[in-house]
């Protein structure tokens, strides 16, 4: 009987090149484009429903400023305000009982549209085929993932807001001992908070998206990696665009142009981790390539 050979530090490298070569083989740059496209579909009711849902909590004026500020750091504020308008416009309730059951069922198809989408093109990844004769309860089954992760990132967001409230709280205690430091230590722990919501988050995609069985053991690397890229990525582009501003260029688009970009970069990263987790399962979890539908 075979060994199965087991991770270590030393194999890192080749498994990033060969995760390289096959995740360029995938045409990452038209998959994340396609993904782009449906999350500025998907947008306004997704946002709507995080903000409604966290702000049952936290109440949903504060969790849109959060957001709103989260979103002009990494886009810009003229992107955050114009964000932010098309919430308050799709939280709009003036509407009679038949046109509101209507919109929060637009709303949440419309918000799990970028999940499917996701959904599929990770398959793709994992090179799992599509059954063309899907029927209509595989359709409600996805979808409804598709609404957990929504869930899912609801209650990170949600944990993220307690921890940077207690942060905040921190940091007022440590000004009064380490003045000089505070800075430093804010930052670092402000990264940690980041870093780890990502993370999380990436793996619970790459546990549960894939049409596959995946144990917990193979994602957890793919995922740290995952989040190490992003946050990386995060500041190069936050920094590009506060530098080139490229959607000045685009005028009254600008907004979804900068969106689009946004999201492409970010689901090339996410696309770079989920094909990482698919070799790093070939490699060394050999019970993991069965398909679950």
């Amino acid at each position: 009987m075979q060994t199965q050979e087991h991770f270590r530090w030393g194999h890192l490298w080749g498994l990033l090149v060969t995760t390289y070569q096959s995740w360029i083989s995938k045409e990452p740059f038209r998959l994340s484009a396609v993904v782009a496209y449906y999350a500025v579909l998907s947008l306004p009711g997704l946002l709507v429903i995080i903000v409604n849902l966290v702000g049952l909590i936290w109440g949903a004026d504060i969790v849109q400023g959060a957001l709103t500020e989260e979103i002009a750091n990494a886009l810009g504020s003229d992107t955050a305000q114009s964000i932010q308008n098309i919430i308050a416009e799709t939280r709009d309730s003036n509407k009679s009982g038949i046109a509101t059951v209507l919109g929060v069922a637009t709303l949440i198809y419309g918000a799990t549209g970028v999940f499917y989408h996701l959904q599929l093109s990770i398959n793709e990844i994992w090179n799992l085929q599509q059954n063309q004769k899907s029927n209509i309860l595989k359709l409600v089954i996805d979808r409804a993932k598709s609404f957990a992760f929504i869930l899912a990132i609801g209650f990170l967001l949600l944990i993220s807001f307690f921890i940077t409230a207690a942060v905040s709280a921190l940091r007022d205690y440590l000004r009064q001992i380490l003045p000089d430091l505070v800075v430093y230590i804010t930052l670092f722990m402000d990264t940690v908070v980041s870093f780890g919501i990502v993370t999380v988050l990436f793996a619970l995609m790459f546990k549960y998206m894939p049409d596959i069985k995946v144990q917990w053991k193979t994602v957890r690397l793919g995922a740290i990696i995952t989040g190490i890229l992003f946050l990386i990525g995060k500041t190069m582009i936050g920094f590009y665009f506060g530098k080139v501003e490229p959607g000045s260029t685009y005028g009254a688009a600008g907004t979804i142009v900068l969106i689009l970009l946004w999201v492409s970069y970010a689901c090339l990263i996410l696309f770079f981790g989920a094909q990482f987790t698919n070799v790093y399962a070939k490699k060394y979890g050999s019970n993991e390539t069965t398909q679950t539908a």
